[in-house]
């Protein structure tokens, strides 16, 4: 799993996953741009304070980007817990809009999106999914959106699932036009600093029917080394997957 010389950029950098994928990308020999609206106490090659949620920042974040990279793991998001409109801009419609503008510069490279086993259930919703992921940018997703309300307990849910039908969409024709490959990852429960939201979002209730399945929530590192490797060159024919890292819960459900 060699990244040596390569150039990778993390947002989400300044805690929980996004730092562990930094920590361990660096260690493995990559350059690794970081991206967080806070700022970080770690080392790292370049560092950008930025707002995922707004459009122009991210335009503005990309224009400071280098002109080649070799990956993008997209990690920052914000829990269930926060406004539902601004958990569409930062786990979605944001997302979406910087791998859009970094595919040219990403040939070759890989996509790494974050998504969880919450977005289990995308295949209910699936006509919904499709019809967000072929608006054309930012503004046409939040107008498609705003025609078509998310509903508040659900919505992080909701767009976990989205994230995960637009990266199998995009799967393809990125990877046969600039050998772009997309994937995402679905953790479980992570000791991370937002776990307390996601009690908080799920209820006692479903807390205590996933715990009784699971040995523990996964600590932070164990799930960067599976993005890790999806950036590598070692994953250099998977393409188009959502793979789980739960220790094991999705599989209960079978």
């Amino acid at each position: 799993m060699q990244l040596y010389g390569k150039t990778l950029v993390v947002t989400g950098v300044a805690s929980g996953i996004g730092n562990e994928v930094a920590r361990l990308a660096r260690f493995h020999g990559a350059r690794v741009i970081g991206v967080d609206r806070h700022p970080v106490d770690m080392t790292l090659d370049a560092f950008h304070q930025a707002d995922l949620s707004d459009p122009q920042a991210i335009d503005a974040l990309i224009a400071a980007l280098p002109a080649r990279l070799d990956g993008l793991a997209n990690i920052a998001g914000v829990p269930g817990t926060a406004d539902p409109a601004l958990v569409a801009r930062v786990n979605y419609l944001g997302l979406r809009h910087l791998s859009q503008a970094l595919l040219p510069r990403l040939t070759g490279g890989s996509v790494v999106n974050v998504a969880s086993i919450l977005g289990a259930a995308w295949a209910e919703r699936l006509a919904a999914h499709r019809a967000l992921a072929d608006t054309p940018d930012f503004a046409a997703g939040e107008q498609w959106l705003t025609a078509n309300p998310v509903p508040a307990e659900s919505c992080y849910q909701y767009f976990k699932e989205a994230l995960i039908v637009w990266s199998a969409r995009c799967s393809r024709p990125w990877f046969a036009s600039h050998d772009v490959r997309v994937n995402c990852v679905a953790p479980g429960p992570v000791f991370t600093p937002i776990l307390d939201d996601f009690v908080t979002m799920l209820g006692p209730d479903r807390v205590a029917a996933d715990a009784a399945k699971m040995k523990r929530p996964a600590f932070a590192d164990e799930v960067a080394e599976g993005i890790v490797f999806l950036l590598s060159d070692a994953a250099r024919w998977i393409n188009g997957v959502n793979l789980p890292i739960d220790g094991g819960l999705a599989a209960t459900a079978l």
